[in-house]
């Protein structure tokens, strides 16, 4: 079992998406499917006329120079994933387009619907990229894939560990079902429930989800922790650097209104502060 078809979203403003990131994308994107798509967006920047904006500080200027920027990464970008997909031997394909620069995310997330799974490179907090992770994931019914650069040698080689945090609700379900092509290659799988959270969380949680796996050929493990009074965010935090796992896979809990993301606080803390690969999914 494999990603048939998996998007790579090349990003290029405000921070472009470096060409070690593309690389280290399409090394994961060889390991876990047969064809990958890179995806770059231009962006617009348009103006409303402003002859004292123009005048005082070259409004207009800037804009042009932003977008010329922009322009640039696109084609470097999608230069640097051609050289790295060929040198790998995976299939691989580029579109390359132009949207008002409000409108990215959006724009990602619409063209993700129609992949197994987006990949997307974080560059660091306050990264475009997390506001496009957002759409994707709630706009697209889509699995995204975070991360950050340098952590997915051990997901790419064949997983040491990976976690699914399991509270038992229909987004943990839809997220462990959209991660069985990494579950099948772990060597280990852990279901981990936080105590003290949901009514519902008991060490027991799980297993109908351990049953579930072990259908499929996984021998996932249970195991819970205490959240201790600290917010479920935290928790997970202190769990991932204790266990270093590969991978972590939860459900993604919010929803978009008018353009803005509501997101649940574990959801809006992993994807600022992930300390790890993350699969989310909504």
């Amino acid at each position: 079992m494999t990603y048939a078809d998996v998007l790579l979203h090349i990003d290029s403003y405000p921070t472009p998406t470096s060409a070690d990131a593309i690389d280290e994308s399409v090394a994961l994107a060889a390991s876990l499917g047969r064809r990958l798509t890179a995806l770059a967006v231009e962006v617009e920047i348009p103006l409303r006329s402003n002859r004292l904006a123009h005048h005082l500080i070259g409004l207009s200027a800037m804009s042009e120079e932003l977008e010329a920027k922009s322009r640039v990464a696109c084609r470097d970008g999608v230069a640097a994933f051609v050289r790295s997909a060929e040198a790998a031997g995976i299939v691989q394909a580029s579109v390359l387009t132009r949207v008002n620069h409000l409108e990215v995310a959006d724009h990602v997330a619409r063209v993700a619907r129609t992949y197994d799974l987006c990949l997307l490179p974080l560059a660091g907090e306050f990264d475009g990229q997390i506001e496009v992770a957002q759409a994707v994931v709630f706009i697209s019914g889509r699995p995204v894939l975070i991360f950050h650069k340098g952590e997915t040698a051990g997901l790419a080689n064949g997983p040491d560990l990976v976690v699914i945090a399991w509270d038992g609700s229909r987004n943990a379900v839809r997220a462990m079902a959209d991660a069985m092509p990494i579950l099948i290659r772990a060597k280990q799988v852990r279901l981990l429930t936080v105590l003290n959270d949901k009514p519902d969380a008991t060490a027991a949680l799980g297993l109908d989800a351990q049953r579930h796996l072990r259908a499929h050929g996984i021998e996932a493990e249970l195991e819970s922790v205490d959240r201790d009074g600290a917010k479920i965010g935290k928790t997970l935090d202190r769990y991932v650097e204790q266990h270093a796992p590969d991978l972590l896979v939860m459900g993604a809990y919010g929803h978009s209104r008018a353009r803005e993301f509501l997101l649940g606080g574990a959801t809006l803390h992993t994807l600022n502060h992930s300390r790890c690969p993350v699969l989310l999914s909504h």
